[in-house]
């Protein structure tokens, strides 16, 4: 199905990219714009810029670039389409979607059949645990002796599957879904015979949600006592669901994680209903998996701060200390928060209510550092070998903290909690981080050595894009420099080159802060009835770009100015064209902003936006493309000079070559650069 055109700009009116990626990351406002630690890279300093006023984000870490829609799309990783659906849900916009050729109901994307079907088997359990007599009999009866209500049950969408071989699968062949993804979605089995058969059979059912809230997984409680079968089963890995980046109740905790700062984490799914109707809604649960990196780095999107909840038994101490170095690497503020023995969160909220579970979180939660320290130290007793064991592994510990003033801290309060001098403890930290750093200098270096397979050395990118010579005379005129009295040959045009971000030319620099000039000031007057983009336009003349995509942009800028027109970034940032988005908000957004203690204390910083600075910049703009396309030509005539064997081809490259150099030198002088020999 198609989305009417219409209806795409009521989306992307209505979507306002603050409200959008403020429900996946937590922004801080910071001047007229807001930031955030990137949620496509790993990063520890915030380099995720997102504009209100252009309705723009701009990561100037890993690239990442665009609208609403486009962060939809990089966030769930899905298409175009399905990105508009969830903006015109979020924003209740109806969508009355126009019939699709067969070739695009064919090129449907299969993820979003999965999201369907997870959705439809998701409302199947929903509507079995309340309106079928087995399911209120044992599901919501198990419900009810946790304790759950109403509320509860609805805000995770809690369900039930009856003790029958083929209930969900029979339902969704009757309304038309494809077996062949029902089993893809993780939801029926199929035997070697071929007999199909439903997945989860007389379990209550607890879905699992992604960030945005859509159903990607189950988890499934047995009920019953049966030895020969899990207590709880999961849905396997799909395209959706992948365990390691998923916490489960994300998506009805993150508002609070992000309004208390503090996220607390939890092992099972009751632990976080308990928890959640008693109040603490910011809490989620790695649901029994070990933790891993991509659960850590979901909980930074929302706070820096972590508070672990765990069984007051031995193996829930151990379980607190597994994997908790993880979350010191990534710069979180972690915490340990632990229970008398034979309770755990669900059970101890229940048994002592909310405000005491609380003031048990006050008087309880020790940092990570200390807790660890605690703990090792009870074990060791007073065996000199094994406290000597402790000191290693709680300092190993510190050592991973990447911020130093953090480390100077724990070091201190350590020093005193082992009763171990802070200098010792300090050298100890000082030699385990040269050893790590020692480790990476040797991986580095072996990585260097050998040769990746497949791939060849880097090699220089090429020239070519060169204008013909008459261009280059025609841009000359203006700087007064005289054309040799000859006719020169025009050179062959070798093919534009595909400039990468790691194989960039000096002259795509240039090429970039040309259009980035026109693209933000392009209409500001540099003169009465002389605009900035009139200026720039006239002293190109005929150059042709060799970075396409700024080639291209200089194109339209042309033809604009042509039918007397000149563009804004307006023009670009609604680019269908997904690259020339991206460059357009690459050129538009500042990585950097004038703090407001410049002008507390009358200090007067000039803008480029002044008149003077613009043409200025302007100006040394045009000159260094014309020097660089310079070089360019003198480059190659010394290629051609040192390849003939001819003395006439010779002497004839020689009056080029000599003609570009007086040119360059000339271009040098106006820029005041230092000419090269």
């Amino acid at each position: 199905m198609r989305i009417p055109e219409e209806t795409v700009d009521r989306i992307r009116q209505a979507a306002d990219i603050v409200e959008v990626v403020g429900d996946f990351v937590s922004l801080k406002k910071r001047g007229s714009n807001y930031i955030a630690c990137c949620p496509f890279h790993n990063e520890k300093t915030p380099s995720f810029n997102v504009n209100p006023t252009r309705q723009i984000y701009k990561c100037f870490g890993c690239g990442k670039a665009g609208d609403s829609v486009r962060f939809v799309m990089d966030v769930e990783n899905i298409g175009y389409g399905e990105a508009l659906r969830f903006l015109a849900k979020k924003y209740n916009i109806e969508i009355q979607e126009q019939e699709a050729t067969p070739e695009e109901q064919i090129r449907q994307n299969e993820r979003e059949s999965l999201f369907i079907i997870l959705n439809f088997a998701k409302t199947f359990y929903q509507e079995t645990l309340t309106r079928t007599e087995e399911g209120q009999s044992i599901g919501l009866s198990y419900f009810r002796e946790r304790g759950f209500t109403n509320p509860t049950i609805e805000a995770f969408d809690l369900g039930y599957s009856v003790d029958q071989w083929s209930a969900l699968l029979d339902e969704a062949q009757r309304k038309g879904y494809n077996t062949a993804l029902l089993e893809k979605a993780g939801l029926v089995l199929a035997k070697e015979g071929g007999k199909v058969y439903d997945r989860f059979r007389g379990r209550v059912i607890f879905p699992i949600h992604n960030v945005a809230g859509r159903v990607i997984a189950f988890g499934a409680r047995i009920l019953k006592t049966d030895k020969s079968q899990p207590k709880y089963i999961n849905s396997p890995e799909t395209e959706v669901y992948h365990k390691s980046q998923v916490l489960y109740g994300i998506y009805q905790a993150k508002q609070t994680i992000r309004q208390e700062d503090v996220c607390y984490l939890t092992e099972g799914y009751t632990d976080v209903l308990s928890l959640y109707q008693a109040g603490i809604k910011n809490v989620v649960a790695s649901s029994g998996t070990s933790l891993t990196i991509e659960q850590i780095r979901l909980i930074s999107r929302f706070t820096q701060n972590v508070t672990i909840l765990y069984d007051g038994d031995a193996a829930g101490i151990k379980a607190a200390l597994r994997g908790l170095d993880m979350v010191l690497e990534e710069g979180l503020n972690v915490s340990v928060a632990n229970f008398p023995d034979g309770d755990d969160p669900d059970s101890y909220v229940r048994k002592v209510g909310a405000e005491a579970f609380r003031d048990h979180l006050r008087r309880n939660t020790l940092d990570f550092i200390t807790f660890k320290t605690d703990t090792l130290l009870r074990d060791a007793g007073d065996n000199p070998f094994k406290r000597a064991e402790v000191i290693a592994e709680v300092v190993g510990s510190i050592v991973r903290i990447p911020d130093p003033i953090k480390r100077q801290v724990f070091f201190r309060t350590t020093s005193q909690q082992l009763q171990v001098d802070e200098q010792t403890l300090i050298s100890e930290g000082n030699r385990l981080i040269r050893k790590q750093q020692e480790q990476k200098a040797r991986d580095y270096e072996r990585q260097k050595t050998t040769p990746a397979r497949g791939l060849v050395p880097d090699s220089p990118a090429p020239a070519g894009g060169d204008p013909s010579l008459d261009d280059i005379n025609a841009l000359l005129n203006g700087l007064e420099i005289d054309a040799p009295p000859y006719d020169i040959p025009a050179p062959v045009t070798p093919k534009t080159p595909t400039t990468t971000k790691g194989t960039r030319s000096p002259l795509s620099y240039q090429e970039e802060e040309c259009i980035r000039l026109l693209i933000n000031y392009g209409a500001r007057e540099l003169e009465p009835g002389i605009s900035l983009c009139h200026y720039m336009l006239s002293e190109l003349g005929d150059i042709q770009f060799q970075y396409a995509p700024y080639d291209l942009m200089l194109t339209l800028f042309r033809e604009a100015f042509q039918r007397g027109d000149i563009l804004t970034s307006g023009h670009f940032l609604s680019q269908p064209d997904t690259l020339l988005q991206h460059e357009a908000i690459t050129l538009t957004t500042p990585r950097y902003e004038l703090s407001d203690g410049w002008l507390k204390h009358e200090i007067i910083v000039p803008r480029e936006e002044e008149v003077a600075i613009l043409a200025d910049s302007a100006y040394g703009n045009i000159l260094r493309i014309k020097k660089l396309l310079a070089e360019q030509q003198m480059v190659r005539l010394k290629q051609l000079i040192s390849q003939t064997a001819n003395p006439a081809e010779s002497d004839q490259y020689m009056l080029e070559y000599m003609h570009f150099k007086r040119v360059d030198m000339e271009i040098a002088k106006l820029l005041g650069t230092v000419i090269s020999g």
